[in-house]
């Protein structure tokens, strides 16, 4: 192994010198994910905010159960204000107001709700009951959750309708709003609340980082894999074909630059998003065991091409297009497996999908849970590099 590792020396002091694996490995790799993660933090960072406007002009005992009791319970968030105000004309020059970024103090509403005269009472009967929504320019969330606010509470009110329906069918008697207050007390029957629970989901932050670092391994490590065709090309495989050395410790050397290139490379990138960008990696044995099983698939993959390449020009081209296909198809730039289909379930053809997969599993698990992912990325070494194999004694001709 003496053998192999000097030449692995020898191609690490090469690539450092041309910095030709210092501007893919790392530089290149770290600046992406410092543009992503400049534009996905404020989105990631994005707390809902809403300006509600109401109107009451019925009074009436169901305008004021929705006023007080649904727009006063919310307007006790922080990021939800509600004002009520006298006239639909006020109401509707709030909404309409064309609002200038630069503008400060600019009185807005993003949605008002207008409770017409005789709501109470429509209610109460078995006329139709409408509720009136204007929607704030510009204000398409905040508006969307308005109106979901007044669906969700004339489902309420159907409910209640149809309770009291049901009780005057079989002769209860009472008053009509006394039934459908009653009805409107009545808890629901299932309910959906928060919980705390670990995620198994990446952040933004976190999964453009790892999904460019992925993604730039394979053309880091094609640096030692084709390095061979390199030494053929420039003449100077003849002259290591006759050292006496094995020819076997050829192939480890490049294997050995490809490793150790991959190792350095990953692990700058881990350590730099997580000071620089805030990513979260999770477990370190667990991070550092997924490094090692991407590099060994990355290798495996990029010496089918070493090993079959009549040049290193050509190997650089189909490791190039075989990076970028699985880079895309194992979701390294968009979560493949959110979009669902045939898609999600061909990602795992690739190393880049297992990579993501464990580091998702780590997020939300420990060391252990990332097992399944390392067997993956093993069988893609292994097999890919078994079938390299079968071309390295042709490309082990001087």
């Amino acid at each position: 192994m003496g053998a192999a590792w000097t030449i692995a020396v020898k191609d690490l002091k090469q690539r450092l010198r041309d910095r030709s694996a210092i501007i893919v490995g790392i530089i290149a790799p770290l600046a992406l994910a410092a543009i992503f993660s400049f534009v996905f933090n404020p989105i990631e960072d994005f707390e809902f905010t809403a300006d509600y406007v109401v109107v009451d002009q019925d009074g009436g005992l169901a305008a004021r159960l929705f006023v007080d009791q649904v727009l006063g319970g919310m307007a006790a968030d922080d990021t939800i204000t509600v004002e009520e105000l006298d006239t639909v004309e006020a109401a509707r020059v709030l909404v309409d107001v064309e609002v200038d970024p630069f503008a400060e103090d600019v009185d807005t509403a993003d949605a008002a709700f207008i409770l017409p005269a005789g709501f109470s009472a429509s209610v109460a009967s078995p006329d139709p009951a409408e509720m009136e929504v204007l929607a704030g320019r510009g204000s398409g969330t905040a508006a969307g959750v308005a109106v979901a606010i007044a669906e969700q509470f004339a489902s309420q009110l159907q409910t209640a309708r149809v309770s009291t329906a049901t009780a005057e069918f079989y002769g209860l008697e009472g008053d009509r709003a006394e039934i459908g207050l009653r009805a409107l007390a009545v808890p629901n029957l299932a309910t959906v609340a928060d919980a705390e629970a670990t995620s198994k989901i990446l952040s933004g932050t976190t999964f453009y980082a790892a999904g460019l670092a992925i993604f730039f391994l394979f053309f880091t490590v094609q640096f030692g894999v084709n390095g061979m065709l390199e030494e053929r090309h420039a003449g100077t495989l003849p002259r290591l074909l006759a050292a006496p050395i094995p020819k076997l410790s050829i192939v480890a050397g490049k294997a050995i630059t490809a490793a150790i290139m991959g190792v350095i490379s990953m692990s700058v990138l881990v350590a730099a998003t997580s000071l620089m960008f805030g990513a979260e990696w999770g477990n370190p044995l667990g991070v550092f065991l997924l490094i090692l099983g991407g590099i060994f698939a990355a290798i495996g993959i990029m010496g089918i091409v070493g090993a079959f390449a009549r040049t290193a020009e050509q190997a650089a081209v189909y490791s190039s297009i075989i990076a970028v296909v699985l880079g895309f198809m194992g979701g390294t730039f968009f979560p493949v497996g959110q979009a669902g289909g045939l898609l999600a379930k061909l990602r795992f053809v690739t190393p880049h999908a297992w990579f993501m997969q464990g580091l998702g599993d780590l997020a939300g698990g420990n060391v252990s849970d990332v097992f399944p992912a390392m067997v993956a990325l093993l069988v893609f070494g292994v097999v890919c590099g078994g079938l390299a194999a079968l071309g390295v004694r042709r490309g082990m001709t001087a």
